[in-house]
């Protein structure tokens, strides 16, 4: 294990050097036309040690985006690839058929697929995309992409986007939600019937975000739900710190194929204060259980943002979450120091929200800083279990460089 850290490290540092070529701007094509590379690549080490296997899952992948938006007179053509490749394949990649697997889950399969293909149109108060597309409302807490994973999560879809004074909506009908899980499995897309509708509306310092999100898949029927939902947060300066606060409520139900009838309800409580580059955040958040049958679910969120990094609570067990939790962050603005260093510490202690159940408590840590065009970043998930899943450790350690 300790060389194939080491190697990583070495391959990590060698990408972080300033030989790198300076990202590429638009390029004009002809009046009124440009034509901009998209690039992305990233390297990334990452551990996965769970006490209910025998082995220590070690994964190291190379993930790249390549394709280019052209330009002319507000509309806009999107194309791009998307390629994993594992060097080190000591895990579980999800995907079925590759023998025996005594490791834990990292699901970074290898992938060759098309990511993004869309035709937009733009004006300063409209936008349309038709096509496959990123979507990311808010946080991401009940749409995004999944940006961790190294396979991105896309759909295909029609949004449309307008704004009226301070008041924006987003309405979006989706056929296809292409998953993080690659070309190899099979269950690569989820088709169905999506419908994301969004309203927001900014009154300084207050921003109100109305949300009804309707999921109606063909196969996938126990995910099949309607969500309505409200948040409400602001950013109140006090001096030289300043202090954010954030609520939100929604309410789900069954909807379409889905064969259990249930009801469950999310709320959110948020505080933080910000001083001298430092962010103390304190939160409570609950995905609410029907009586043990059913819990409230985010299966087109990017989960791995929230309740824990080491990834117990991707999908929210029956009897529910409730999610209690604190961070500490600290940016770094100091000559001599990496640029953009980030510390940042969470704990977590988890429960159900029926049934009185303790699952487990958790330690996160990130930091990540630039050297050049390149961000690095280690990441530390540990969960001790207290009667809900197995103690999981993660670790990861990567290098990306985009434009």
């Amino acid at each position: 294990m300790r060389s194939k850290f080491l190697a990583c490290a070495a391959v990590l540092a060698a990408t972080s050097t300033p030989a790198l070529a300076e990202p590429l701007d638009p390029q004009k094509i002809g009046e009124g036309v440009t034509l901009d590379p998209i690039v992305d690549a990233r390297l990334r080490l990452e551990t996965n040690d769970q006490s209910n296997f025998p082995d220590t899952a070690t994964s190291i992948t190379v993930h790249t985006r390549l394709g280019a938006e052209l330009k002319a007179s507000g509309f806009s053509l999107i194309a791009e690839g998307e390629f994993t490749r594992a060097l080190e394949d000591d895990f579980n990649d999800t995907i079925p058929g590759n023998g025996f697997e005594p490791f834990p889950v990292i699901a970074d399969p290898d992938t060759s697929e098309l990511n993004r293909l869309s035709i937009g149109y733009a004006t300063k108060n409209f936008s349309a995309t038709v096509g496959r597309q990123r979507i990311i409302h808010e946080d991401a807490r009940f749409i995004g992409n999944v940006i961790w994973r190294q396979n991105e999560q896309t759909f295909d879809a029609v949004r449309a986007i307008g704004k009226l004074g301070p008041v924006e909506i987003d309405q979006t009908y989706a056929i296809g939600q292409r998953t993080i899980f690659g070309s190899k499995s099979p269950n690569e897309e989820f088709e169905g019937d999506f419908l994301f509708t969004k309203a927001a509306a900014v009154f300084d310092p207050v921003r109100i975000v109305a949300f009804r999100y309707a999921y109606d898949y063909d196969t996938r029927v126990a995910f099949s739900s309607q969500t309505y939902g409200a948040t409400v947060s602001a950013t109140i300066p006090a001096g030289k710190a300043k202090i954010g606060l954030k609520g939100s409520y929604a309410k789900q139900r069954d909807t379409g194929r889905n064969p259990t009838d249930f009801g469950a309800d999310y709320f959110l409580a948020e505080g933080s204060v910000t001083f001298s580059g430092f962010t103390l955040r304190a939160q409570y958040e609950e995905l609410g259980s029907d009586g043990g049958r059913s819990a409230f679910q985010t299966p087109l969120a990017t989960a791995h943002a929230f309740n824990g990094y080491a990834d117990l609570f991707l999908i929210t067990p029956a009897t529910g979450l409730r999610d209690s939790n604190v961070r500490l962050s600290k940016k770094f603005e100091i000559q001599g120091l990496p640029s953009g260093l980030t510390v940042q510490a969470t704990y977590h202690e988890f429960d159900s929200d029926f049934g009185g159940l303790d699952y487990g408590t958790e330690f996160d840590g990130v930091v990540s800083f630039k050297i050049g065009d390149v961000g690095l970043l280690a990441k530390y998930g540990n969960y001790q279990t207290q009667g809900f899943g197995p103690d999981t450790t993660r670790f990861t350690l990567q290098a990306e460089f985009s434009f």
